[in-house]
C-alpha cells in the first residue's frame, strides 16, 4: 500500500463491515448498518495535515536557509486508530481489490486508541535514538 498517499487533511480507513451486534444483543444485518449516520472502521494511513503559513519563512532574509513557505498541521488520527466518522461525508474507494473510505479529518468524531501509552513510550525513544 505504499504507493496510495492520502493528501492534505484527509483519512483513509478501512470500515468496517458485515453484521454488527447492539449493546442488548440484536443483531444488525450490513443493510441496516449502511444506514446510519455514524460509521466506524480502522485507520489505514493519514494525510499530512491542514496546510498553514510557515511563520519562520521568509522572503526578504535571502541569507537564510531555504524553507518552504508552508507547513502541515499534523493530524490526531493515526494509523491503527479505530475511528467513529459521520457515513454522509466519506467517499467510497476501491484499491488492489478491497474496499476503502476517504474522510475529511473533520468528519471523525471521536478515536479509539490502543495501548497510547505503549505508543508514546516509542515515540520518545525514537527521538532519544535520532539524539544520539
Amino acid at each position: 500500500m505504499s504507493e496510495l498517499i492520502v493528501v492534505g487533511d484527509r483519512v483513509l480507513i478501512e470500515p468496517q463491515v458485515g453484521e454488527q451486534e447492539t449493546d442488548s444483543g440484536l443483531v444488525l444485518p450490513a443493510s441496516v448498518a449502511e444506514q446510519e449516520n455514524v460509521r466506524s472502521g480502522r485507520v489505514v494511513k493519514t494525510g499530512p495535515g491542514y496546510l498553514t503559513q510557515n511563520p519562520e519563512y521568509s522572503e526578504t532574509e535571502t541569507w537564510k536557509e531555504s524553507e518552504t513557505p508552508v507547513r502541515y498541521l499534523p493530524l490526531q488520527a493515526q494509523p491503527g486508530d479505530y475511528a467513529f466518522f459521520l457515513r454522509q461525508e466519506a467517499i467510497r474507494l476501491r484499491y488492489e481489490d478491497t474496499d476503502y473510505l476517504i474522510v475529511p479529518h473533520s468528519a471523525i468524531l471521536t478515536l479509539v486508541r490502543e495501548n497510547a501509552e505503549e505508543r508514546a513510550n516509542e515515540a520518545l525513544d525514537d527521538i532519544e535514538d535520532l539524539l544520539d
